[in-house]
Order: C-alpha cells, then structure tokens, then sequence
C-alpha cells in the first residue's frame, strides 16, 4: 500500500512536471516537483495550475463582468482620477480608452486628438484608437487619414485590425468599392472570424447577396465544430451576425 502511495505523488508531480515544461516555468519548479513530490505538487497547483486554468480564468471574467454591472462607471471614474493627478499622455489615452469602453466617442476622441499634437503624434497605438473612436462618432475621413497613415509609415503594426477598420471606415464614406476590396484584402490575409463576420454583414448591407450568401455559410460551417468556451468568447459576435442576418434565412 505505501507503494501505491508513492507512485500516486510522483504520477501527481509528473503531470504537474509536464505543464510546468510546456507553460516555460522555471526549472526550479521540476526540482521542487521531484524532491518533494507530495508537498511539491500541492504549491504548484495553488501557485500556477489553478490561477491558469479555465476555471479561474471563467471566475475572474465572471467577477469583472458582474463588478461592472453593478458599477458600470468605475473604470471611467478611475481613469479621471488618475488623469486629474497625473495628467501624462498615458493617462490621457487610457482616459480615451475609457470613454470608448463607456460608449462615449466624442469624448474618446478629445483625448486622442490631444495626444496626437505632442510627442505621440505618430504613435500607431494613438492612431489606431483615434481612428475607431472616429469611425463609431462618424468622422469617416478622418479614421481613413490616420489607418492610410499608420499603413504607409508602419505596415507591420497591426494589420488586420487596421485593415478591418479601413473597410468600415470606408463603407461609412460611402466609398463601397473600395470597401469591398479592402474586406476582400483582410479576408483574403487573415480569414479570422471577426473579419469574416464584418465582410458578411457589409456585403449584405451593400448589396452584394452571393458574397453575403457564401460567407454566411462558411461562418455557419466553422461555428458547427466549435467548443462552448469558443461559442462563449464570440458570444457579442454571433449575436451581430445574428440580427443583421435575422429573417433573410
């Protein structure tokens, strides 16, 4: 019997091993593992398995989501606090991030104009959520100044994102065709489902039935072999392919 005690620690402290290899832990951890197999395999469950698992991942996404129902303008609140004591220009885009986040685009891009007249003017991240903020407060020109900016002075920073919010910008312009082959273009290079969601929805939108047709169901395809968590995490996703899509099928 004490034998099967023991294989049951080192099994225990084997598997332990085996993710601790794979996540790239520090070689101590194998070392505390195998010299104290029991005691050993207990710290790392408390200390890395558990806080990385799903469980806990789920938990603390539960916990933020029901923070902010019940407190909807805290983040907002802090990032003003934090601006008013230390008006820096990361506070200051973190300020603009905030009132994204809390449906305020005019506001957003208050703050990320500011910050684009000094030191960060070029900043793509700056760029980058002016531009959306732009886009959702239609000022379609101006989010296509600064996405065609960022493509030319730094093609490698973002691109699918940067791609995705061009075709809309454009869309919003009224510039259809070109909106048309910039969500071609991001299909085309990247094939996320986001992209694909968002070409589906313009093209049906614009008119362009067959594309809207074939992404619709090649989106319908790819969902049928997802897992609850992937169905979960894409849950705001399907909901907008959902509604634009809602009795056309």
């Amino acid at each position: 019997m004490p034998y099967i005690g023991v294989g049951l620690h080192l099994f225990i402290a084997l598997f332990f091993a085996i993710h601790a290899v794979r996540s790239g832990r520090d070689i101590y951890w194998l070392m505390i593992l195998f010299f104290f197999p029991g005691l050993g395999s207990i710290v790392y469950f408390f200390a890395i398995y558990l806080p990385d698992s799903r469980i806990t991942h789920k938990l603390n996404k539960t916990v933020a989501s029901a923070a902010k129902s019940l407190d909807p303008g805290r983040d907002l609140r802090e990032a003003l606090q934090a601006f008013d004591f230390t008006p820096t220009a990361q506070n200051q885009v973190a300020l603009a991030k905030a009132y994204m986040a809390n449906g305020d685009a005019a506001q957003a891009i208050h703050h990320y104009d500011i910050c684009l007249q000094g030191p960060f003017a070029n900043a793509p991240d700056i760029r980058l959520g002016a531009a959306h903020a732009k886009i959702l407060n239609g000022q379609a020109q101006g989010a296509i100044e600064l996405l065609e900016g960022i493509r030319k002075s730094t093609p490698d920073f973002s691109p699918e994102q940067v791609s995705t919010l061009l075709a809309q910008a454009y869309s919003k312009d009224g510039r259809m065709q070109d909106a048309g082959a910039e969500f071609a273009h991001a299909n085309h290079h990247f094939g996320s489902m986001e992209i694909r969601v968002e070409y589906a929805i313009w093209a049906l939108q614009a008119g362009e039935q067959s594309i809207a047709d074939q992404l619709y169901t090649e989106i319908q395809q790819t969902m049928k072999h997802w897992s609850k968590d992937t169905k979960a995490m894409n849950r705001d996703l399907i909901k907008r392919l959902s509604t634009a899509f809602a009795g056309r099928k």
